[in-house]
């Protein structure tokens, strides 16, 4: 009977250390932990059958994995670049379906504030680009791109003519001057605002917890505590906030 002798393994000490963090290490994947393993177990002169008893590979692996090392070093025990499944869709599917998402959805004709991936995904079997595409793929694409149509930012252009002087004197206010004179040590600039027409409504019955089969029930009576008035006060150099609220109508029952 022929038997099949395992390669010799006599790594170098740059390459020990290597196989060491590879293999004892916390941040290696688990693949590369175990096949530095094997072949920590092979320089120390193991049979690959051993090695496979004591490590719970199949001995094909560590074959594989031991004759990986000694014909190409460290860069032998990564995986080999595959070459996949052919492309189902073309560049040019891909270009047309993220260049509806650098314009706005009302250019396409498309009743949308913004475009998301399930949307381009539509627009994309709509318009014929693709006979079906999934979210998932479209979000796949723009992420190549860093392309986000949902996200947005705004702003605001002044108009009013007099902003430049009116800002000026809430800028004052905020350096502690007023006029071009220092505010005294017993003057305090403030910034108040209120919130109107708070309803205070507790329900009569508390809400029954969802349970197995049974979604959460909240019975729809409930009471009013009547229109409360909120009002807060910002000291601006404190900093602090001085809050009350206030009635604003007699405490009724509905339901």
């Amino acid at each position: 009977m022929h038997f099949r002798t395992a390669c010799p393994i006599a790594p170098s000490a740059a390459e020990r250390a290597r196989l060491k963090t590879m293999a004892y290490g916390h941040k290696p994947e688990h693949r590369l932990r175990v096949r530095a393993q094997v072949v920590l177990h092979a320089a120390r002169g193991r049979s690959n059958a051993r090695i496979a008893q004591g490590t719970g590979l199949h001995l094909d692996t560590v074959r594989r994995w031991r004759g990986r090392f000694a014909e190409m070093g460290l860069p032998g025990l990564k995986d080999r670049q595959r070459c996949g499944c052919p492309p189902v869709f073309t560049p040019l599917q891909v270009a047309e379906v993220k260049a509806p998402a650098c314009r706005l959805p009302a250019e396409s004709g498309v009743p949308l504030s913004r475009w998301s991936c399930p949307e381009l995904a539509y627009e994309a079997t709509r318009r014929g680009i693709a006979a079906f595409v999934s979210a998932s793929t479209v979000r796949r694409w723009l992420v190549d791109d860093a392309l986000k149509p949902w996200q947005h930012r705004s702003w605001i252009f002044i108009t009013d003519p007099d902003f430049r002087a009116k800002a000026l004197r809430v800028l004052d206010l905020y350096a502690r001057t007023w006029q071009g004179t220092p505010l005294d040590a017993d003057e305090y600039v403030v910034s108040a605002d209120e919130k109107t027409s708070i309803q205070a409504r507790c329900r009569c019955h508390l809400a029954l917890a969802p349970g197995q089969a049974r979604a959460m029930r909240v019975n729809h009576t409930y009471g009013r505590g009547g229109a409360l008035a909120y009002l807060a006060v910002y000291d601006v150099h404190a900093p602090k906030v001085f809050g009350a609220a206030v009635r604003r109508s007699p405490v009724s029952t509905r339901s």
